[in-house]
């Protein structure tokens, strides 16, 4: 009566990873063996293995990662120019508590967006919220927030991610308007987070791309001075891809 009594209570808590390790442990022989001290380190971690996975799965959902690309997947074979040693250092996610961008181009195919989408779900794995926009519809996005009223919120809820995924930026026209409040995201975004950008688009290029030569240097300036950067070349992986190698990039 009395152990019923405390998985109710633990439930009311909502401490559901040691009420499911109490549960495991009244019905597992040899974990009742162990001394209470062992046992109670065992609730408390299935606790905190609960409460970690919460998290990971809250954000992950909220970072609505174009693929779920996991960071062991990843294909050094192809020859693309992807550093393994410059990849795994990224996946330290040190880039993202100090603030920095990570920069991705090449041409089409080669698994940009793939990658960036790993380096998302890792940033995600350490704890980091994350949140993936295609570029072209964050600028729609922003633009109709400026119309009904709501950009503020945006702006907040964009500020408050440690991570925001830049997908296929350069591959439409931006207005003058949307140059503003691109600046606008990134100075307000980069002093406490971080920006990963693919693109077809070399950076020797967006300078151009962006238009007006003020905003294009506030921009530059913020984003490429201090981002890591991964060129990656080559041929489609989508032709090259075997059945041996699907689900990796």
């Amino acid at each position: 009566m009395l152990i019923q009594q405390t998985r109710e209570q633990l439930a009311d808590l909502r401490l559901y990873g040691m009420a499911a390790m109490l549960d495991e442990q009244r019905t597992n022989a040899g974990l009742q063996e162990l001394s209470f001290d062992e046992r109670f380190g065992m609730c408390v971690q299935a606790e905190v293995n609960e409460r970690d996975n919460r998290k990971f799965q809250r954000l992950l959902k909220a970072a609505k990662l174009k693929v779920q690309a996991c960071p062991e997947d990843v294909d050094y074979s192809a020859h693309r120019g992807l550093d393994r040693a410059v990849f795994s250092n990224l996946l330290t996610c040190d880039w993202i508590r100090n603030s920095l961008s990570t920069i991705i181009t090449g041409p089409t195919g080669v698994g940009k967006t793939w990658i960036g989408c790993a380096l998302g779900f890792q940033a995600i794995r350490k704890g980091y919220s994350v949140s993936y926009h295609r570029f072209s519809r964050l600028l729609r996005d922003l633009e109709t927030a400026y119309g009904d009223g709501s950009l503020g919120k945006l702006r907040v809820k964009l500020a408050k991610t440690n991570l925001i995924i830049l997908d296929d930026w350069g591959l439409s026209p931006m207005s003058t308007r949307e140059r503003t409040e691109l600046l606008e995201l990134i100075d307000d975004h980069m002093e406490y987070g971080s920006i990963l950008i693919t693109s077809q688009l070399p950076v020797e290029q967006w300078h151009a791309y962006i238009g007006d030569a003020t905003i294009a240097d506030a921009i530059l300036d913020r984003l490429v001075i201090r981002a890591h950067h991964i060129k990656l070349r080559g041929e489609s992986m989508r032709k090259q891809k075997s059945p041996t190698k699907e689900g990796k990039e």
